[in-house]
């Protein structure tokens, strides 16, 4: 029986800043319906990783795949313009500090992608924005502009508002790391529901609770390599490797404070 292609492909990822190398020759695939958490101390790599996924971050060296598409090819500039784009519509991405457009209204952030993009109409867009809003429980604030929403609300508007292109594959950078402690657990719960409808998920996280209990599989990442993957169980209570041991033991430690 052969192997199910990779829904997500990273082949051979190298990043580098003039001599910094942020990361070094990572090769990783994701598989349809997979949760997948990227864990490591600040600077290992995770979020461009993330971000070279929809060719934010664009890798020095290396491929990324979704499905049958490489993401990062090397194309003429409007060529590349239009490749991206497309490819774009596939990949929903929040970002840690939420990046609602201020001027806009709840509906209008939701809907402006769907309408600019998918050239749908005003009725198809404003029952898509219910659909998605009702589904992170902020239908009710529908009308309301950003300034008037907790933190915790406008990172799930930003969840709403990636959903609503209806995307392949959900990245989340940090997702929670800028909210007070009480309204992460608000944040989660949107995830774990995604999670429980097989949403193919990557997600950098600091929230180790989270990654254990929802996500399928974890990646250490330090110093800009894969040092360690495997199932929670695993990585948590078990892990092999020295670095792994160290950084669970210092945030464990840090946790405890």
């Amino acid at each position: 029986m052969t192997e199910p292609k990779p829904f997500v492909n990273i082949r051979n990822a190298q990043k580098s800043y003039g001599t910094l190398e942020v990361l070094k020759d990572i090769s990783l695939q994701v598989a349809r319906g997979e949760i997948v958490a990227i864990i490591g101390p600040s600077g290992s790599g995770k979020s461009t990783l993330l971000r070279a996924i929809n060719d934010l971050d664009p890798l020095t060296g290396g491929e990324v795949w979704l499905e049958d598409t490489q993401i990062n090819k090397k194309l003429p500039h409007r060529q590349y313009e239009k490749h991206i784009n497309q490819v774009r519509q596939d990949i929903g991405m929040v970002f840690q500090h939420f990046n609602l457009f201020p001027h806009l209204s709840v509906r209008e952030n939701v809907t402006l992608a769907p309408k600019l993009l998918k050239g749908l109409s005003d009725d198809a867009a404003e029952a898509l924005a219910r659909e998605q809003l009702d589904k992170v429980g902020l239908l009710d604030r529908i009308d309301y502009y950003p300034s008037r929403l907790s933190g915790g609300q406008k990172q799930r508007v930003a969840i709403a508002r990636a959903l609503a292109m209806k995307p392949k594959v959900m990245l989340f950078d940090e997702a929670t790391s800028a909210l007070d402690p009480e309204l992460v657990e608000e944040v989660n719960l949107v995830m774990k529901k995604l999670a429980e409808e097989h949403m193919t998920m990557i997600i950098v996280t600091h929230e180790m609770g989270f990654a254990e209990t929802v996500c399928d599989r974890v990646i250490f990442m330090d110093k800009g390599v894969v040092v360690e993957e495997g199932p929670p169980s695993k990585i948590f209570r078990n892990p092999d490797n020295e670095r792994t041991q160290n950084f669970l033991r210092k945030h464990l430690a840090n946790a405890n404070r």
